[in-house]
């Protein structure tokens, strides 16, 4: 087990770069396997979570080799249809191999997903359109494992799929399975409307795809016999950028993130300009410093283009920083407050809540059946709070982001356990911080 130390207070300038895009990443592993061809994936972040998804494709029979930020995919011939609990176990996106598996061997075997940390996020949007696209699919109770086939009798020259709620993962993984539906033309209504999907849509258009979007939440498809090898490079993550510009922010510092420029984020840098921060565009990158006085700004999450669920918990703190009360209420996650504890160990003066929503079926993005009664989803922090030190523990990765930046602020040294979660979606955060001036090391845990 490691740890992270961090001595708070420290200013952070200078200039840094954005990695590549962790869900692009993922998902750019498992299109490389819907064709016998060698895939070549640029600006790769190297984060536990990919390395997990290159083992799971050399257990399956592929090719995988990574030289500094390049991954070479090739999947010649699947030697197996079966994801291994134990590796389902490690990341949720294992479940998407489902859809290399279903076009090109027509089978496959994948682990219920089931929940986690920050929520239930149910596969039922998924199986459902699978089924409305044809396939079978039986789930076995006694094993935890979806079995899932296709139906060689059902032949469909078109197929319309409604979602009845948006889904950035079941998008994905249906996007994939239709494009090798030769000769089918498959329509996904009140689907994902994520940048991150549309890189993954370019890529599979790079293969040989035939792939449109035609509306904010319509995406066509229409079927090809095969998709060919190519050579794709992953743009900037939206998360980390957003992660590293609050760091400057609550220490008053000034820091340009180089690859930021041309990133949609503009649900977070309208409300970050409304609290006082300072933004600036610049030929390399955006700037991000520290002005004056900050003021709280509320925020409800949603879908895109909203404010990202995952940006949240680094909202938190730059309003633990701020004048006056702020509110942010989660609509993606029934229960994505799991950091709040650790924050009032360090002083932040937030309490936990559930607002009056008159329509929660059109309000929540979650199932309401995951819902629970001893779940939040709000919190308010009030008043500007100086955080102090503390021992604190990450409960999955956007909450490590969160203790991270929570301890730049913070008087005194912190020390971080669980930082696991937090290299699933960051690589090397600690040096690049340090590079900026942070005092912060990773350490070995007791």
């Amino acid at each position: 087990m490691e740890k992270i130390i961090v001595n708070g207070g420290k200013k952070l300038k200078g200039r840094t770069y954005v990695s590549g895009a962790k869900n692009v990443a993922l998902k750019a592993m498992v299109a490389a396997c819907l064709t016998s061809e060698e895939v070549v994936i640029r600006n790769v972040p190297l984060i536990s979570d990919f390395m997990v998804m290159a083992e799971i494709i050399k257990e399956l029979g592929g090719e995988v080799k990574i030289i500094d930020h390049v991954a070479y995919v090739h999947m010649k011939n699947f030697k197996k249809e079966k994801i291994s609990l134990e590796e389902a176990a490690k990341i949720r996106a294992s479940a998407m191999f489902l859809s290399p598996l279903l076009a090109r061997m027509g089978k496959a075997i994948i682990p219920n997903p089931g929940g986690c940390r920050i929520g239930a996020r149910p596969i039922d949007r998924t199986i459902k359109g699978l089924e409305k696209m044809g396939y079978s699919v039986s789930y076995m109770s006694n094993d935890g494992f979806f079995y899932l086939k296709k139906n060689n009798n059902l032949k469909k020259d078109e197929i319309v799929y409604k979602f009845e709620k948006s889904t950035h993962t079941g998008t994905e993984t249906l996007l994939m399975v239709a494009a090798l539906l030769d000769g089918t033309k498959t329509t996904l209504e009140n689907s994902g409307a994520e940048p991150e999907i549309d890189e993954l849509i370019n890529l599979l258009n790079q293969m040989g795809g035939k792939i449109l979007r035609t509306g904010e939440r319509t995406i066509v498809v229409q079927g090809v016999e095969k998709l060919n090898g190519t050579e794709f490079t992953i743009g900037p993550d939206r998360n980390e950028i957003v992660t590293l510009a609050i760091a400057a922010i609550i220490t008053k510092g000034d820091v340009l993130i180089i690859g930021a420029q041309n990133v949609d984020l503009s649900p977070f840098i309208q409300r970050l300009e409304l609290a006082g921060a300072g933004v600036e565009r610049k030929g390399q990158g955006v700037r991000f410093f520290y002005k004056g006085e900050l003021t709280s700004v509320d925020v409800q999450t949603s879908v895109y283009p909203g404010f990202m669920t995952d940006w949240q918990g680094p909202w938190a703190i730059l309003m633990t920083q701020a004048k006056g009360e702020a509110v942010i209420h989660e609509t993606v996650y029934e229960n994505r407050f799991g950091y709040v504890e650790e924050l009032k160990k360090m002083g932040a003066n937030i309490t936990q809540f559930n607002p009056e929503i008159k329509n929660p079926e059109k309000v929540y993005n979650f199932n309401l059946s995951d819902n629970n009664p001893a779940y939040f989803h709000a919190i308010r922090i009030k008043d500007l709070t100086p955080l102090h030190n503390a021992v604190v523990e990450v409960s999955d990765l956007r909450a490590g982001a969160t203790l991270v930046l929570a301890a730049l602020s913070a008087k005194g040294e912190s020390v971080i356990f669980g930082i696991e979660h937090l290299d699933r979606g960051y690589e090397k955060l600690e040096e690049r911080l340090g590079s900026l001036g942070a005092d912060i090391k990773r350490a070995k845990g007791e």
